[in-house]
């Protein structure tokens, strides 16, 4: 099941559905970084402009979330 969460990216409210299992991995790599959940989702959303990425945000942060995972150890 889903897990909607509303945030604010560049000053506009937006809400984004996610299995719980994609939010903790990324409320975690939020914490590494020390950065908010919304200040994490927003360059990801900015990289994914940037990359000329069409996919949608939520599918974008899946398969983020996923290679956080499949990345090698240091």
């Amino acid at each position: 099941m889903k897990k909607k969460r509303s945030l604010s990216l560049h000053g506009h409210r937006t809400s984004i559905a996610l299995e719980p299992d994609f939010w903790a991995i990324i409320e975690d790599e939020a914490r590494k970084r020390h950065q908010s959940l919304a200040g994490l989702i927003a360059e990801l959303d900015d990289q994914r402009i940037t990359d000329g990425n069409r996919s949608g945000l939520a599918s974008y942060l899946r398969v983020w979330a996923l290679k956080q995972v499949l990345r090698p150890s240091p």
